[in-house]
């Protein structure tokens, strides 16, 4: 299980975009520490260079800033590089709305132009950040490939027509592409602060410093929530996926569905705290229930996630206490 014992040829290297952010950092560290040459493309909108500057001094590291909306940054930076890990999205359904035409931009125009550099310079496996959110309004439990309902946000649609170039890039010209629809991750380096901020750092923080957090609905919205080293492990593996599974899409999730007010109350507990939570208005956009049948990322990629909640959300509550000192 896991993904420390994956290996790859000792001269790859890997282009992470967007590898300043949560998941991307995530992803540049463990593949530094395991030996490769690792390049991190980003224009620092959403990540931090924070996330990354402990990798700065490493020689097998490189720093582009850079935007993947900028087609010669996009064709410079894969120059070389065996494995793109393409995380360059901005994400937040709610922002979305705010933002139709720049989410336009970053998530389908960057991908797209990430794509196409790939393609040209002989990427051998292109993996890219997809979303549960491209369900939609299927009340299908549990989400399963294929049976998408109508998307309720711009957010949704950027990750659903990146899905579809992915199938066309592999189809046309032979590019193994690889979509990845992530399920409500969270762990260490997730960001709590901002209006757009996921739930659990945000929480987090909230009962640590004493705040009483706001729940959007009635808290019995359900997720599948699943930590940083599952998605990691989903990436690399999709990394040394055959061939005859490319072009598809695959659920990364742990497999489970916990209601947000159980999180809550879970978090409560194991940060000595009891404190009642206000209930806000339900955000638009938002799917109801999610929790990803992962059978198809099993069989295809191999994916084998070895943390559940439990397991996560300990290790995410350490570092949360230490980062927030």
């Amino acid at each position: 299980m896991g993904y420390q014992n994956i290996t790859f040829e000792k001269d790859s290297v890997f282009l992470v975009t967007g590898g300043a952010g949560f998941i991307g950092s995530n992803l540049c560290e463990a593949l530094v520490n395991m030996g490769y040459a690792v390049r991190c493309l980003d224009n620092l909108s959403t990540g931090k260079y924070e996330n990354i500057e402990a990798l700065a001094e490493r020689e097998n590291f490189t720093f582009i800033k850079g935007d993947i909306r900028d087609m010669d940054t996009c064709t410079e930076a894969v120059q070389g590089v065996s494995y793109v890990l393409n995380q360059a999205a901005w994400g937040s359904v709610p922002r979305s709305i705010e933002m139709p035409q720049l989410y336009e931009e970053i998530n389908i125009r960057g991908t797209l132009n990430m794509m196409e550099a790939s393609r040209q310079n002989g990427v051998k496996k292109f993996v890219y950040a997809s979303s549960s959110s491209v369900y939609g309004d299927s009340t299908t439990l549990p989400k399963k490939e294929g049976q998408e309902g109508r998307v309720l946000s711009p957010y949704a649609l950027t990750k659903r027509v990146d899905e579809e170039y992915g199938m066309l890039y592999k189809k046309l010209y032979g590019l193994d592409t690889y979509g990845l629809r992530y399920f409500n991750v969270f762990g260490r380096r997730q960001d709590p602060d901002g209006m757009y901020a996921a739930v659990i750092p945000k929480f987090i923080k909230q009962l640590l410093h004493g705040e009483t957090p706001t729940i959007n609905g009635d808290g019995r919205q359900s997720r599948d929530f699943t930590y940083i080293d599952n998605v990691i492990e989903a990436n690399l593996k999709a990394c040394k996926a055959s061939g005859d599974a490319a072009g598809q899409a695959f659920n990364i999730g742990a497999g489970g569905r916990l209601y947000l007010i159980d999180i809550y109350h879970h978090l409560c507990r194991a940060l000595g705290t009891d404190v009642e939570p206000i209930f806000g208005p339900p955000r638009k956009g938002d799917i109801r229930d999610s929790n990803a049948d992962i059978g198809k990322a099993r069989e295809l990629l191999g994916y084998d996630p070895e943390y559940d909640f439990a397991k996560g959300i300990a290790l995410a509550i350490d570092w949360y206490k230490e980062y927030l000192k």
